[in-house]
Order: C-alpha cells, then structure tokens, then sequence
C-alpha cells in the first residue's frame, strides 16, 4: 500500500537538520538554476553523470518557499473537494497529499526535493508518460510511478530514472514519477533512517 505524506507516521519522523545551506544546481541539471540542499546536489550530480551517453537530467523545481507550497495545498485542495463533495475533511487531506504535501512535512519546503524528468542531448524531454505535475486526474492516474498504461518508452524512462537515483540514494515518492527526494521525512521513513536530515527552511541562502 501507498504512503502518503499525509501520512502519521511521515508526521511522526523527527527531524535533526544537519544545517546544510541551499546550494543553486549547475546549469547542466537546471538552467534555471533551482535551489536545493548540498547533499541532494551532490547526489544529483552523481545521477546525473551516471545516465547512458545522450541522456541527462533535467531538474524544473527544487526548494519551494513555504508560502507557495500553502497556496498548492489551498488550490488543488478547493479541486479535490470540489470533485468529492461528501468526503471527510480526513479523507479530503489524504487525497490533496497524492499530489501536494502537507506544509509541514513537504519535501520541496526543507530543499529536500526535486521535480525533474529525462532529457536527449539536444535537451528535448523524453517520454515519461505524462507532463511534470499531470494530476492524478488529469492522467487517470498514470502520473503514479508504476502506474499501467504508459507506453514501452515511458516504463523504460522511469525505470532508468529509477536505477540512477535510486543508486544515488534517493526516494521517489509513488504518486509522482518525477518526484525524487533526499533527507526529508519521507525519505527517512522509506528507508529506515532514525531522522530527517533536512527540515523547512524559507530563506534561500545560495552558494
């Protein structure tokens, strides 16, 4: 069964940041330069030079101010309800964290994740099944890492970007193919680490 970031016992991970500072991705990972923690930096970079010749990484979103991320939550939150009149506010919270964190526990927030996908040598994205941020209804759920009805390519793409970040320490959270994590609460919980290394943090400080 799928863990959700609305879940307890994500909640429940404690926290001892390690103080790393947000460090800005090297224009080959992100020309828009995205902000992260040092260690998932260097982690992407190892990933990155570890991909076949003529496919690269390409990263759109990194560290995500607090106020951003609430105003995600508020959004496809009013979505979800929208959709799901009768549902608990309970029930609400754990759909809206298929797709956006919980403030509180929000990888993006602690500069613990990225969004990112597969690029050719002339920087054109691969086909990983959907868009970047495809909803789960906007895809009929293909946006879900191992989700059925994606094409040859797409499962391949995904499980190259699998082997690669996997094998650089990161956690790819199952309802988002393009979402990958490291030291955050979520991260923690799926592998066993006694604590998150990275918590919120809401002041960009680059390198």
């Amino acid at each position: 069964m799928t863990i959700l970031l609305s879940d307890p016992r994500v909640r429940a991970v404690p926290v001892r940041d390690l103080g790393e500072p947000l460090v800005a991705l090297d224009a080959a990972l992100s020309p828009t330069r995205q902000l992260v923690r040092r260690g998932l930096a260097d982690r992407l970079a190892a990933a990155h030079v570890a991909l076949p010749s003529g496919i690269g990484l390409l990263v759109v979103e990194g560290h995500r101010p607090v106020a951003a991320q609430r105003a995600i939550v508020a959004s496809y939150g009013a979505q979800v309800r929208a959709a799901n009149p009768t549902v608990s506010v309970a029930e609400a919270e754990r759909l809206t964290s298929r797709f956006v964190a919980p403030v509180g526990v929000a990888p993006h927030v602690a500069g613990a994740a990225v969004d990112l996908t597969l690029v050719d040598a002339c920087g054109e994205e691969l086909d990983l099944g959907t868009p970047i941020d495809a909803t789960p209804e906007q895809s009929d759920g293909r946006c879900y890492f191992a989700a059925d009805g994606i094409g040859a390519d797409a499962r391949a793409h995904r499980l190259l970007l699998a082997r690669v970040l996997g094998g650089a320490g990161l956690v790819n959270y199952p309802t988002e193919w393009w979402h990958w994590s490291f030291g955050d609460r979520y991260w923690a919980l799926s592998t066993g680490a006694p604590a998150a290394l990275y918590g919120p943090v809401d002041v960009p400080v680059a390198a």
